[in-house]
C-alpha cells in the first residue's frame, strides 16, 4: 500500500471520527430542547456528508482496493504454501519408494 492509499483511508477515518466528535459534543453542551437539537445535529450531518461526500467516497474506495489486493496476495501465497507441501510430500513419497526393497510382483 503506499502513502497516497494511506493518506486517504486516514483522512476518510479521521473525517468520520471528527463528524461523530462534532456531533457529540453539539448535543452535551447545547442548551436547546430535544426535539430542535435532533434537527440541527440532523441538518448538520446532511451538510457534513454532502460537503465531504467525494472525500469519504474516495477513501472507502481506497481501502476496499488495499483489501482486495491483500486478500489477493494471501490467496496466491496459500495457495504457494500448498504447492510447496505438495512437491515436499511427493519427493518424500519418491524417495521412500526407492529406498524400500519390497517387490510387490510375485511371480
Amino acid at each position: 500500500m503506499c502513502d497516497k492509499d494511506k493518506t486517504s483511508i486516514g483522512f476518510g477515518i479521521g473525517l468520520l471520527l471528527g463528524v461523530v466528535g462534532g456531533i457529540v459534543a453539539g448535543v452535551l453542551y447545547a442548551p436547546k430542547s430535544g426535539e430542535e437539537m435532533r434537527e440541527k445535529v440532523k441538518d448538520t450531518v446532511c451538510e457534513l456528508a454532502e460537503k465531504h461526500s467525494p472525500a469519504v467516497k474516495e477513501a472507502k474506495k481506497q481501502a476496499l482496493q488495499s483489501i482486495d489486493l491483500l486478500k489477493y496476495n494471501l490467496e496466491k501465497q496459500y495457495k504457494k504454501f500448498g504447492n510447496m507441501l505438495k512437491s515436499k510430500k511427493m519427493r518424500k513419497a519418491k524417495e521412500l519408494e526407492s529406498e524400500s526393497n519390497f517387490n510387490f510382483d510375485h511371480d
